[in-house]
């Protein structure tokens, strides 16, 4: 019986709505999701340290390529922990960390750190067109971002939906214009602690959207 329950536990995430889908501590979800990212900041700035403490590492190549390099296992480090506690597979860090196997590869193998930078270019522009596909086929797949944090009616997720698609695709322009356009130590900069606070911006001001469209809110009203 145990076994035949393992082979026919999903491999992705369950559906937000699922009262199946197991749920997993916010800050240690957040600790999977960002620690991968604070590894690659902090190989690309001290990556001459740990070359000269840890001899081993150079032969990643310079800071960018030691970064990549750990990145890519701090990200495979992140996805079997979150397979360890839900045996799911989130599904945004999931298509995320496939692109960083792939371009992080590839910046290893061609040494040209050009793959990596392309990266949140590729990622971003994927969830965009997914977001905005969805709605094109009139489904809304926020569902798998938010993780049922609101409940919104039709109209909300629709708007909410549409408004995050083009976020994605903003900051997949930003990241060209940044990389394109400075040095690697700045976009790497950027990438840690410019990203970041653009997002939570962003979300902080769709808080009036969420509002008029919760279904909660009308619950309690």
């Amino acid at each position: 019986m145990l076994e035949k329950d393992i082979m026919n536990q999903p491999i992705l995430e369950r559906d937000p709505s699922d009262p199946k889908k197991k749920e997993i501590n916010p800050l240690l979800k957040l600790a999977l999701e960002l620690g991968p990212l604070m590894v690659f900041f902090f190989a690309n700035a001290r990556g001459e340290w740990l070359v000269a403490n840890y001899p081993a590492l150079g032969n990643f190549g310079g800071p960018i390529f030691l970064a990549t390099g750990l990145f890519m296992i701090a990200t495979a480090v992140a996805l079997t922990a979150s397979w360890l506690l839900t045996r799911t597979l989130p599904m945004m860090p999931l298509v995320s960390g496939v692109v960083v196997f792939v371009f992080g590869a590839l910046t290893l193998y061609l040494q040209d750190d050009i793959f990596i930078k392309m990266k949140p270019t590729i990622v971003n522009s994927l969830f965009g067109l997914t977001l905005l596909g969805g709605l094109w086929f009139g489904k809304s797949l926020l569902g798998y971002v938010f993780d049922s944090a609101f409940r919104l009616d039709a109209e909300g997720w629709r708007k909410l939906t549409f408004r995050w698609g083009v976020f994605f695709l903003f900051l997949a322009l930003v990241n060209e214009i940044v990389w394109r356009s400075f040095s690697t130590d700045a976009w790497v900069a950027f990438k840690v602690w410019g990203i970041m606070p653009i997002t939570l911006i962003f979300t902080i001001s769709q808080m009036p959207l969420i509002m008029r469209h919760s279904l909660d809110e009308r619950v309690k009203r």
